[in-house]
């Protein structure tokens, strides 16, 4: 083989390459895989050889490369991590953490002390811009704080004030909202739930019926909401109603609005709330791939499969056991790296919403749910709760009876949020569109001046 040096540039090279005549293509160019990853070939044109007997063509191509994803993590990063295992091993209650393990849900107090701790520390907002107590962290720190949390495990800041409302506020909000509410978020002075699905409007949000009607300088809010989790705790809700006419355990709950008064909590402009909510879901979406969660529930599947016996040996030795398990683990790699590349994204696009986290919530969730099955096929019978049991009083026999009820429970991961049927039509939709029509469909050119 031999390359056309005036045509070789710092992006691309041109080469000749022997065809024979079978079609066969056999081409080496370790100097090029030395250098970049092939991640284009293009034929440019065929020219053949001046021989008396036509015994080969000679193909010329054009050899793309990429740089390759440097995807460890720097000795910052890696010393990052250490800090926040370190904090975590001195500061998560011990009761909270023995809870997290055995599979129960911490109390209000115990999960608002903790929050409370996190953001003493100054990591209670981390993802907020620093003015409003943020912690100006990379998108990689963001990564391994929420992985370390997830593995510890402790647990994450509260999803619907933090992650939801909290981020529609800062930008969008005015400026007694934001004194007001982001102060009270970051330090769960407000336990805020999320107001969005109605008895007929689930995945189809845009049915929804609660409406809210202008009288005077007051918003009245009528009608229902349904599937609000946490509402139980809540003191605080943030709602998607439509105010104009023309467009049309203990966990979920119902709330009923009737001619609710509002003046000064409207967020951003009216009749802009669908912007503002497919803002907010697309941080929600991209949370809900909890890919520490899996890696830790994969780590202990493997664990435990390496002492359970079938048949005479492990079941960790079993080779239809051993390639489902091998498949998460493939597959919650690969979703990994397709987080950390929307982590590259948001640092380059803020405030910009990436198509990419429906990719997050579909694989995500589907994970969740795969590895929920596989700890409920290895653990067995002792999956199912009994309190008549000799050993109840163990600690591995309370953590294993709370398996089925979580993976029953984890049945919902791919409904809520937006069900991942409605994530595929999506993708599709969004799929064929430049990256620019994001950044004109930004939320944020709505925000008022």
């Amino acid at each position: 083989m031999c390359v056309n040096s005036d045509w070789a540039s710092a992006n691309s090279v041109k080469c000749v390459v022997v065809l024979p005549r079978s079609g066969l293509l056999r081409c080496l160019v370790p100097h090029a895989m030395a250098s970049g990853r092939l991640s284009c070939v293009s034929k440019c044109r065929l020219i053949r050889a001046p021989l008396c007997k036509p015994i080969a063509h000679l193909t010329l191509l054009r050899i793309r490369y990429e740089k390759i994803m440097d995807l460890a993590f720097t000795s910052e990063e890696e010393a990052f991590r250490e800090e926040v295992r370190q904090f975590l091993r001195d500061s998560v209650p011990c009761g909270i953490r023995r809870k997290l393990v055995e599979g129960q849900h911490p109390s209000k107090d115990e999960l608002v002390s903790w929050w409370r701790i996190l953001n003493k520390r100054g990591w209670g907002v981390t993802r907020w811009p620093c003015q409003y107590g943020g912690t100006g962290w990379s998108s990689v720190k963001q990564h391994i704080f929420t992985a370390e949390l997830q593995m510890y495990p402790a647990p994450p800041p509260l999803a619907y004030g933090v992650g939801m409302v909290g981020p529609v506020i800062y930008p969008f909000g005015n400026d007694a909202q934001k004194k007001h509410y982001l102060p009270r978020i970051a330090n769960v002075d407000d336990w805020w739930c999320q107001g969005f699905s109605e008895p007929d409007s689930g995945s189809d949000l845009a049915s929804l019926r609660t409406k809210a009607e202008r009288r005077g300088k007051s918003w009245i809010i009528s009608g229902q909401k349904t599937w609000i989790t946490f509402a139980q705790h809540a003191d605080m809700i943030f709602c998607l109603c439509r105010t104009d006419p023309i467009d049309g355990g203990h966990e979920i709950n119902e709330i009923f609005f009737d001619e609710v008064v509002s003046i000064e909590n409207l967020v951003g402009e009216e009749n802009r709330g669908w912007s503002y909510a497919k803002f907010l879901l697309g941080n929600e979406r991209t949370g809900i791939a909890r890919v520490g969660v899996s890696k830790e529930r994969l780590r202990r599947i493997r664990e435990i499969a390496s002492n359970v016996k079938s048949g005479g040996r492990s079941v960790l030795e079993e080779p239809a056991f051993r390639e489902k398990l091998m498949s998460c683990e493939i597959e919650l790699k690969a979703l990994e790296l397709t987080q950390l590349r929307v982590a590259a994204f948001d640092d380059k696009h803020k405030d910009t919403p990436d198509p990419t986290s429906s990719v997050l919530k579909i694989k995500g969730t589907e994970l969740q749910q795969a590895t929920a099955e596989l700890l409920m096929e290895v653990i067995g019978p002792f999956a199912a709760r009994s309190d008549e049991r000799p050993d109840a009083s163990n600690e591995m026999t309370r953590w294993a009876a709370h398996i089925a009820p979580s993976y029953f429970n984890g049945r919902k991961l791919s409904i809520y949020g937006g069900s991942n049927e409605i994530q595929r039509n999506i993708i599709r939709q969004d799929g064929a569109r430049p990256l620019s029509a994001y950044h004109r469909e930004s939320p944020k050119s709505a925000a008022p001046s």
